[in-house]
């Protein structure tokens, strides 16, 4: 019983501020997506009306396919380019931990940082990319060209941290099959599809899931580098949400955003857990 009250102790700091940051304002903020409030007035009860309001306006489907083409495609490529890169490394090349190091930095500098450094390097006027190729492309300014540059930033921010997961996941990988496999004649693809990509399911339903959930709540590189444009081409929902509370100041709308977004990532999740679970049994 001592051992549990000073296990209690201990995380009592953690869970007081999960309670006060987290849990309360989860709650707050469900309880505004029904109401009209524009931060200073009087709250009034609104009903369904944000909910309708957000879901019947004409830009809601272009900034839900925006989401979903932004999501979907940085899932993709940040799990798969991860994955050969992992793949790669845990064969123990010469220089492997400095890779790692490398690879891994991106993840670690503030996104901020990372949208400056990128829009300069994107630059229509005296940006790196223009300069190197002699290109005279746009980039950020070009409604077909602004969302694969933000997609190709995010990949390759994300490209470390999904590496390190999917190196763990070798770790778990019995040395013992691999041996087997060669006794019995099988070549590196062989061994790749039949023993190293079926028993990394788990870690590869981990890494796509966190991927997918961190891509649908993409903001800082949307912030700094294009503010939804051109044209409302590279807007998302969260950048909508904060548009809606801090340039309208309609709390109201803002939250009901909030929560369809929530609806659509756990729609994801049950999904993806699902394709995960038949496939175990398949």
């Amino acid at each position: 019983m001592k051992r549990t009250e000073n296990g209690l102790i201990f995380v009592l700091p953690a869970l007081i501020g999960t309670f006060i940051f987290i849990i309360i304002p989860i709650f707050c903020s469900f309880a505004l997506s029904f109401t009209d409030w524009d931060l200073l007035g009087e709250i009034k009860f609104a009903g369904l009306e944000n909910y309708k309001a957000v879901l019947t306006q004409k830009e809601f489907l272009n900034i839900f396919v925006n989401t979903i083409v932004y999501a979907l495609t940085t899932t993709v490529f940040g799990v798969i380019i991860p994955l050969i890169i992992a793949s790669v490394l845990n064969t123990k090349i010469r220089g492997g931990e400095a890779f790692k190091t490398i690879y891994f930095l991106p993840f670690i500098t503030p996104a901020v940082v990372i949208a400056i450094v990128w829009g300069w390097i994107f630059d229509p006027n005296c940006g790196l990319i223009n300069t190197l190729f002699n290109t005279h492309l746009t980039w950020l300014f070009d409604t077909n060209l602004a969302m694969p540059v933000l997609i190709f930033v995010s990949v390759w921010k994300l490209v470390g941290y999904n590496v390190i997961l999917f190196l763990t996941g070798f770790t778990s990988i019995d040395n013992s099959l691999y041996e087997a496999a060669k006794i019995d004649g099988a070549n590196e693809k062989e061994m790749f599809f039949r023993i190293t990509l079926p028993l990394l399911k788990p870690t590869t339903y981990f890494v796509t899931l966190v991927t997918a959930i961190s891509s649908f709540q993409v903001f800082d590189l949307i912030y700094v580098m294009t503010e939804g444009g051109p044209g409302e081409s590279t807007n998302v929902i969260v950048y909508s949400i904060y548009k809606y509370a801090f340039e309208f100041f309609d709390i109201g709308k803002s939250c009901a955003l909030a929560y369809i977004l929530f609806f659509v990532i756990l729609v994801l999740a049950i999904i993806q857990k699902k394709v995960s679970q038949f496939s175990s049994e398949g």
